[in-house]
Parts: C-alpha cells; sequence; structure tokens
C-alpha cells in the first residue's frame, strides 16, 4: 500500500485526531468534531482514503487521475477517494490533505478556529 506517510501527516496538523468507526470499518480523522479523512476500504475492500476538496479541483483530479474517484459513501460533489493502492502522485495526495483541512478549518465557528491558533 502507498501513502504510508498520510496517518502521520494529517496528525501533524493542529488540532486533528483520529479515532476507529466500528460500523464504517475505518478510521477517521477529525478537526474537532469534523471528519477531514476517512480511511477504509470499498465495497471489494481496496483501501481508499476519502478527502474534501473544492468541487472544481476534484473534478479535475478525477478526469486526471485514474484512482481518483467521487467520494465512497460521500458527498460525490464534495468528497473524492483515493485508492491506496493506486498510482495518484503523492504531491497530489498530500494537496488533497491540506485542502480538506484547511476547508473543514474554514468552516468552523470563529471561536474554533481560534482556539487552534492558540
Amino acid at each position: 500500500m502507498r501513502y504510508e506517510w498520510i496517518d502521520e501527516y494529517l496528525l501533524s496538523k493542529k488540532g486533528v485526531t483520529k479515532d476507529y468507526k466500528a460500523e464504517w470499518e475505518a478510521e477517521r480523522f477529525l478537526l474537532f468534531d469534523k471528519m477531514i479523512a476517512m480511511k477504509g476500504g470499498d465495497k471489494f475492500a481496496k483501501p481508499i482514503i476519502t478527502l474534501k476538496c473544492l468541487p472544481e479541483f476534484g473534478k479535475m483530479l478525477r478526469e486526471r487521475y485514474v484512482h481518483v474517484v467521487p467520494g465512497y459513501y460521500m458527498n460525490k460533489e464534495h468528497w473524492n477517494s483515493v485508492y491506496m493502492e493506486g498510482d495518484t502522485p503523492d504531491d497530489v495526495v498530500r494537496r488533497m490533505c491540506d485542502m480538506s483541512y484547511d476547508l473543514i478549518l474554514q468552516s468552523l465557528p470563529k471561536k474554533k478556529q481560534a482556539e487552534l491558533l492558540v
């Protein structure tokens, strides 16, 4: 499996925690109580990570990379899944992680955002 760095990278972001949701059989990366990423498997148990992206960026990624698909079990406009055994470049996946974190951070109330700056 590729992208062995993902857990460490996401957890290095300020305020991010990780848990396991048994009913989804997936690990979630959360900023406060909002999910920024989910690692699990598709219906064939192929490992994926699902991240939030701007709709135009996600669409471009899906057109460019065969292993980036609409978010598995998520809103298909805002979430994209990357097959962990695929060949999407690391820098693209890293950018997706950054964008997901930033989008969720921006959606938080100002008070919560300020807590992260302390």
